[in-house]
């Protein structure tokens, strides 16, 4: 095909990015979405949160009463 031919010789690296980049955020969309119907990775990620949240509360207390 001559349009085939056409795009090999321009290079478009900056589309290729953008593609790449959206590729990249429906992979990422799918794991995050996979991981939450798992019940163990459920059950990792709010212990994740919990821990996170726990930490953040704990060093602002600390850092505001010293």
């Amino acid at each position: 095909m001559p349009d085939e031919k056409n795009h090999k010789e321009k290079d478009w690296k900056g589309f290729r990015e953008i593609d790449r980049a959206i590729a990249e955020d429906r992979l990422t969309s799918y794991t995050w979405k996979k991981t939450w119907a798992d019940p163990w990775g459920k059950a990792g990620l709010v212990l994740f949160g919990v821990l996170f949240t726990a930490f953040v509360i704990f060093v602002i207390i600390y850092d505001g009463l010293i």
